[in-house]
């Protein structure tokens, strides 16, 4: 497994084109990977934009093989800094051990699954976003134990976590079995930071490698660890 962060250029034209659409980043992500990595049991493709400033713009990038970058910044990154950085994330995520503490960074796609209505053609429950802050850290602590770790306690909200850059995007996908139709996509996107108390590492490994949560071609699911402020 590797990490990467490479840094885009907002003011190019491409650069706008792919932070517009999470389906068109998807495919330059993808693009800049071996074929073999959409079907690696090891882990999946992952990323996440990350907007610091308004010229600071980072892409991170999670995949089981190691990627070249060269393509995607030649369109959209920096003219004199064709680069990028690129770690053996699996070495990381060895050393991963239970009760450790780390700060997080993380882009979501909160949702719930709402009651199957009797009248569905597909026998599934509507998803629907969950909307408010409130909503979003209660959605996040709920599933902090499926994926290896639990968050501390809060008076307020239940859990301290800071949550930022809430926002709904819509955009365009081509369906698969019509080539020539376009669908709208609303994706509902929130990032949480915080510090996290390791649980349980293979879970946390295997979260941190797969991703967390639903929309992961679409930005979200991407989990960033980092040692927490002293």
């Amino acid at each position: 497994m590797y990490l990467s962060r490479l840094r885009l250029n907002p003011t190019r034209r491409d650069a706008r084109r792919l932070v517009g659409s999470p389906q068109a980043m998807h495919a330059a992500v993808m693009g800049s990977h071996h074929p073999e990595s959409s079907s690696n049991p090891a882990g999946r493709v992952l990323w996440r934009l990350d907007n610091y400033a308004s010229h600071d713009l980072q892409l991170y990038v999670v995949s089981p093989s190691r990627p070249d970058f060269t393509g995607l910044l030649e369109q959209a990154g920096w003219p004199t800094q064709i680069s990028w950085d690129t770690t053996n994330y699996a070495a990381f995520l060895a050393n991963i051990d239970d009760g450790q503490s780390w700060s997080y960074r993380l882009t979501a796609n909160p949702v719930r699954v709402l009651a199957r209505d009797s009248a569905s053609v597909t026998g599934r429950g509507k998803v629907s976003p969950h909307l408010t802050v409130g909503q979003q850290q209660a959605w996040l602590a709920k599933h902090s134990h499926t994926w290896g770790f639990s968050l501390p306690a809060d008076d307020n909200f239940g859990v301290e976590t800071e949550v930022r850059e809430r926002h709904t995007t819509s955009f365009g996908r081509r369906e698969p079995s019509d080539a020539g139709r376009r669908a709208s996509v609303s994706l509902t996107r929130a990032t949480f930071k915080g510090v996290l108390t390791v649980t349980d590492p293979d879970a946390l490994r295997s979260a941190l490698a797969r991703g967390m949560g639903r929309a992961k071609a679409y930005g979200c699911g991407l989990m960033t660890l980092a040692p927490p402020p002293r």
